[in-house]
């Protein structure tokens, strides 16, 4: 059969089709792969419509007939219609294998000759259309597809249904959409064969109204706008895209806290009913859509006297939600508010909010509804909106403030103190803690096009610099205006150096560099008297030398801590506390580095301040990784990559953590993803530091996916890296164990060895327990790929328990798993269960199919054993777990002073240690226990 056009154009065209829908639409795909039917549901302009399309093309190609309807409101009353549209074209085809009886109610039906009625020939009409699919069928598989199923007619619908319950296993799909505004959508299944598949279309997420505007070419909006578009659109796309057209095409953006425009084309759409009202209704209407939180006693102070029955008649037409949600007046749609409120003369509408304004218990609604009556420049209302900013900063609401502060600048006049662009500098301020990066960048640059004084040139290039996040090359050409703005200010220049110490870190990779500027910072800071951005600068600088493995790191730290402290610098993402948190989680202090970054999330979220709340969600991320909680640590960096790509804000870092997370306990193929993206944005952007941390789990994912050559070349180029930016510290990237092991698994024996020992040096030297333990992992594994598989085996136990001790429940596992593995090549069974559970109690997903596949391969043949007969390590399983971590070392040819290095006890603790040993295993000196290791009786 020929498909329509409608049908042939293939989905790979169309990639706006399945945005927000992938899940649905592979849900639709599996149904129909299997031969099953699909009814997909949801309201109007939901997308059902553009993803039936998409299906019924890719699937119409497999099959042999396709069958299509579609009908409207205007001809549901014709009987038969969508039959005739269904089978007119193939009746001629199949007409001679139907019984006469049937081919001729179902010829009397489609063609209108002739008295046909389902009362009359309702059991030959039935078997007519049963019997036409059967022999469509025979020829090969069949696909019915139906849109707007709700405008069926009744007679066609009921043939339908009663053909669809009786296919069995007969080669035909249904495919249907219907249009339903709650869970109404049952009913239509009747008319699709049993065991369909009902798919509900939920709204579009903000980040998916984002993309989609993106695609349709609407990128000029600001996150804010998109933010305002999505809750008017209550997330419909069809909805989203008019709202996006008309706001591209009209050239006077909405005023700061006014609904967005609403073109015509859904105006008339949503507001159909609105003739129907009385025209005391439609204002009280008017004045609940100006409101942010309309219930019935506020309509009643605002003047709205007959409140109740106006809403009720409303309510009857469609126009307000009906089902009870408290005291609030809910319209049935947030297009309808946005529509009346649109619809309505100015003079109308500044009537309103007027009303409002006195009728609103909150100062912040009291506020933004007398901006919203007032016509041109006025002191006291620019006033009460600074005050209502600065109320709603410390409520935790800066979107809402930075409104309120652009408010309060259009309404100052030009010579008032403050002044209306140091007004729309805090208000811009405001908008980077919301997360409104477009907005912020804007204000600072129109007020740059006409700012005379130093303090706010200076004050709107740092906003500049900061809405450039890590791509900090694009601002490069600021630095020296900013500079010669600040002049010989140390207050200024203190702001000034301290971005530049943030771009000698992430365009330079000179920490050096970057510790001097902020330094030098933090003493003009101080000079000037600015605690607050002394603070900063030395909470920087201590972060740089905790990086770099400084010995200053530690006194650089008290003297952020010390007092007086800033509130604002005590929870900000690059404050002490953060850096504290940094400390703790590479001094392998796990406890103490969660609760401290939990208690700094939860403050965040308290003040709205979204940047840091990304950064945080990161710490908690990393802090359950570390801790062997993958599951957990999924869920969180999940959520930190979405908030990231909804706001602009650290999607670099927050693309890398999420893939390390991916590859613990998700996705492998996602992690590549997301580690190779990390690295393209990091290049592009001249980010040297998040360049090595994105190629880090770049390696890392490439290892669990079994890329030991990749895994080299991306972990050998961090070693560059991180050689060049001055980071000695291996507890910041950890991925040198990593590559040791990526390293034995090609053959690299010497080189892995050389990796191993020049980071242990600077493991020693900082106390990196559990660095020290992963390097010990590796190194076990070089032993046995030399053939000392008896000292590996040692090693790897040893290594184990000490990890199990310090918290590190993946590195344990991965521990517990290199172990089963050593062990297949020893004579004698071998069981993975142990590292099965420790990696199904991490929910280390990706490890734990490395585990299963590794329990069904065949065991490999014993090698010829090197050294050892397995007597010695025998003899060491009745030993508690530090007497055998002290004996598998002397094994090693380890002295009580290098024991004492390595395990981080005292030498006496290993001398009183070796005596228990001694008594236990019933000998009498080191020499024993290396004979022991050599497989010889003592």
């Amino acid at each position: 059969m020929t498909v329509p056009r409608d049908f042939q154009e293939p989905a790979r065209c169309r990639p706006d089709l399945v945005i927000g829908r992938d899940e649905l639409f592979g849900q639709a795909r599996e149904q129909l792969a299997r031969g099953g039917s699909v009814l997909l549901h949801g309201p109007a302009g939901i997308g059902k419509s553009t993803v039936l399309r998409a299906l019924a093309a890719e699937y119409g190609e497999t099959a042999r007939t396709v069958l299509r309807c579609s009908a409207t409101e205007s001809e549901s009353h014709l009987p038969f219609l969508a039959l005739a549209d269904l089978f007119g074209l193939v009746l001629d085809d199949i007409s001679d294998q139907l019984p006469a009886a049937q081919r001729t109610a179902l010829e009397s039906a489609l063609t209108g000759r002739g008295e046909s009625t389902l009362q009359r020939d309702g059991l030959a009409l039935r078997l007519a259309v049963l019997s036409a699919l059967r022999a469509l069928a025979a020829e090969g598989p069949v696909l019915v597809v139906a849109d707007d199923v709700q405008w069926l007619d009744p007679a066609s619908l009921e043939l339908l249904g009663f053909a669809a319950r009786r296919l069995g296993d007969i080669p035909v799909r249904m495919l249907c959409a219907v249009r339903t505004d709650g869970p109404g959508y049952d009913r239509h299944l009747r008319a699709l064969p049993p065991d369909s598949l009902a798919v509900r279309f939920n709204p579009l997420t903000r980040a998916q109204v984002a993309e989609l505007l993106d695609h349709r070419g609407y990128t000029g909006l600001q996150r804010s706008t998109v933010r305002d578009i999505h809750r008017t659109s209550g997330g419909n796309p069809f909805y989203a895209l008019e709202l996006g057209r008309a706001l591209t095409e009209n050239p006077t953006p909405p005023r700061p806290g006014e609904p967005l425009p609403v073109p015509t084309s859904l105006r008339a759409l949503v507001l159909s009913r609105l003739e129907m009202l009385s025209e005391e209704a439609r204002h009280t209407l008017l004045v609940a859509s100006a409101g942010a939180r309309p219930t019935p006693a506020l309509l009643h102070a605002a003047g709205r006297v007959h409140a109740e029955a106006e809403m009720a008649q409303a309510a009857a037409l469609g126009l307000l939600a009906t089902e009870a949600e408290g005291p609030a007046v809910r319209f049935a749609h947030p297009l309808i508010s946005a529509a009346l409120y649109a619809e309505a003369p100015a003079q109308e509408r500044r009537d309103a909010h007027r009303a409002l304004s006195t009728a609103a218990s909150d100062p912040i609604e009291r506020a933004r509804h007398l901006a919203l009556a007032t016509i041109g420049t006025d002191p006291e209302v620019a006033a009460r909106l600074a005050e209502a900013a600065a109320l709603a900063r410390d409520r935790g609401a800066p979107s809402m403030a930075a409104s309120l502060g652009l408010l309060s600048a259009r309404h100052t006049p030009a010579d008032s103190v403050p002044a209306p662009d140091v007004r729309r500098l805090t208000a811009a301020e405001d908008a980077i803690t919301a997360g409104e990066l477009d907005l912020a960048r804007d204000i600072a640059r129109d007020v740059l096009t006409r700012a005379t004084v130093p303090a706010d040139r200076v004050r709107a290039w740092i906003i500049v610099i900061d809405t450039a996040g890590h791509a900090m090359t694009e601002v490069d050409e600021v630095f020296p205006q900013a500079l010669a703005d600040a002049g010989e200010d140390p207050e200024l220049l203190a702001l000034v150096r301290y971005q530049l110490a943030w771009r000698a870190l992430l365009v330079e990779g000179d920490f050096d560099e970057a510790r001097g500027e902020a330094a030098r910072s933090a003493a003009l800071a101080a000079q000037a008297g600015d605690r607050y951005n002394e603070l900063m600068a030395l909470a920087f600088q201590a972060q740089l030398e905790t990086l770099m493995g400084h010995p200053d790191a530690p006194a650089t730290i008290k003297r952020a801590l010390k007092e007086p402290q800033d509130p604002r610098v005590a929870v900000h993402h690059n404050g002490a506390g953060y850096s504290r948190f940094r400390w703790l989680i590479m001094s392998d202090q796990l406890p103490e580095a969660r609760a401290t970054v939990t208690a700094l999330l939860r403050e965040v979220r308290r003040r709205g301040s979204v940047e840091s709340e990304v950064h945080f969600l990161r710490g908690v991320a990393e802090t359950e990784l570390r801790s062997g909680h993958c599951g957990r640590a999924l869920d969180v960096a999940r959520e930190s990559l979405l908030m990231a790509r909804d706001t602009g804000i650290g999607e670099v870092a927050s693309a890398v953590l999420a893939s390390i997370a991916e590859a613990s306990g998700g996705q492998v193929e996602r992690a590549l993803e997301l580690a190779r993206e990390a690295v393209d944005h990091s290049e592009e952007n001249g980010d040297q530091m998040y360049e090595s941390r994105g190629l880090a789990a770049l390696g890392y994912a490439q290892l669990v996916a079994g890329d030991a050559q990749g895994a080299v070349r991306s972990l050998r180029r961090v070693r560059e890296l991180e050689h060049g930016l001055g980071i000695t510290d291996p507890a910041r990237g950890r991925w040198q164990g990593d590559l040791a092991e990526a390293l034995v698994r090609i053959g690299e024996t010497g080189e892995a060895q050389d990796v191993i020992d020049v980071t242990r040096v600077n493991a020693l030297r900082l106390g990196r327990e559990s660095v020290l333990a992963v390097l010990d992992r590796a190194e076990a594994l070089v032993r046995a790929a030399r053939g000392e598989h008896d000292a590996a085996l040692v090693q790897l136990t040893s290594v184990q328990d000490r990890l199990a001790k310090l918290g590190y429940g993946l590195e344990e596992a991965r521990a517990a798993f290199a172990l089963a593995q050593l062990r297949t090549r020893r004579p004698g069974p071998t069981s993975y269960d142990e590292a099965a559970r420790l990696f199904r109690r991490c929910r280390a997903l990706p490890w734990l199919r490395q585990v299963e596949a590794a329990a069904l391969a065949r065991p490999a043949e014993p090698e010829p054993a090197h050294t050892v007969a397995p007597d010695g390590l025998e003899s060491l399983e009745g030993l508690a777990s530090m007497e055998r971590q002290v004996a598998a070392l002397v094994m090693e040819g380890a002295t009580n002073r290098e024991i004492a290095a390595r395990l981080f006890i005292s030498v006496k603790t290993v001398e009183a240690t070796l005596t228990r040993v001694y008594r236990k295993l019933g000998i009498r000196s080191r020499v024993d226990i290396v004979r022991l290791a050599a497989g010889r009786r003592p």
